[in-house]
């Protein structure tokens, strides 16, 4: 695996990686994968939760890899883990380090969800309380009528939720959406915010621009009381670093290429239930990775027998 593997995994190099942690049990999977080859380049499994040192010592291995080949790194990818920031500086000095796109937007939806959920319970407990039976006075029909609005609008609001955190609505979309947050003033706000956010990562601007709508954002959510407090996490550090991207087109906004190593390490857990142990984690990776290397040669095979029987 250090030999064959890694002059196959490295000869294209493309300088950016991506780095993440997966959790299994009491064992820690430390990975790196190549951002743009999707090709796992190191990992190490742990028999302990990592910290800054497991970290720091886990870069200086891919350095040492890297200066034999006589290859850089050019930028690098992680989640929003305070497990990188330091170690990477120590390290690797100043290269570019992304925090991944996805986790910030999924931490923004989440808040924005939540506050969607809060509206709701606020519109179920104004909701008048009837007595048993048909409505026969005037007062009891107009309660009547105004509970089976509050319903209609708490099942709309529940059905249609994700149109707050949607990255593009039709026409059609916008339409129902001004419809159901009729008298809801604040909802309508986090959708506007919510768009302003996805504008912040659009490829043709570059990053100052990126952090100066940031700033103008930050400051039209202060002005808001009702949400200023629900997305408190605009506030974050970490959303200026995911727009690191912006000032390098090769540099991903996203550390997917890793991700997916590690959701195809949950699926086949799921099959081989016994990889549980340090030596079997360990091992299952390792067949993972030579099966990568080779699997040129099996597309290759694959060609030539349907060629093959194709005549």
């Amino acid at each position: 695996m250090k030999g064959s593997y890694l002059h196959w995994a490295l000869s294209d190099f493309s300088g950016y990686i991506a780095a993440d942690e997966l959790y299994d049990g009491p064992f820690c999977v430390l990975s790196i994968v190549d951002n743009r080859t999707f090709k796992r380049l190191l990992y190490q499994v742990l028999d302990h939760d990592p910290d800054h040192q497991d970290i720091t010592a886990f870069f200086h291995r891919f350095r040492m890899v890297l200066r034999l080949r006589g290859l850089a790194l050019r930028g690098v990818t992680t989640d929003a883990s305070p497990l990188y920031p330091e170690p990477l500086r120590a390290v690797f000095g100043e290269v570019p380090h992304q925090i991944c796109e996805f986790h910030i937007l999924k931490e923004l939806t989440q808040v924005i969800l939540r506050a969607v959920a809060k509206v709701r319970k606020k519109l179920a407990a104004r909701m008048p309380t009837l007595k048993r039976g048909r409505p026969s006075t005037p007062e009891a029909k107009r309660a009547a009528r105004r509970r089976g609005r509050l319903q209609q609008k708490i099942a709309d609001l529940f059905e249609h939720r994700h149109f707050f955190v949607k990255h593009d609505l039709t026409p059609a979309e916008r339409r129902k959406l001004l419809s159901i947050t009729r008298g809801l003033p604040q909802l309508r706000t986090l959708r506007d915010i919510m768009e302003e956010v996805y504008h912040l990562f659009d490829r043709r601007c570059r990053s100052d621009t990126a952090l100066f709508k940031l700033a103008k954002l930050r400051g039209r959510v202060r002005r808001f009381k009702m949400v200023g407090k629900v997305l408190s996490k605009l506030q974050s550090p970490n959303l200026e670093k995911a727009l690191t991207f912006l000032d390098d087109k090769l540099l991903p906004s996203t550390s997917n290429a890793v991700e997916r190593g590690n959701r195809r390490h949950r699926k086949m857990q799921k099959t081989v239930y016994r990889v549980r142990t340090q030596e079997h984690i360990h091992n299952r990776i390792a067949l993972d990775m030579l099966r990568d290397s080779q699997k040129d040669g099996r597309l290759t095979t694959v060609k030539t027998l349907h060629y093959a029987r194709a005549g």
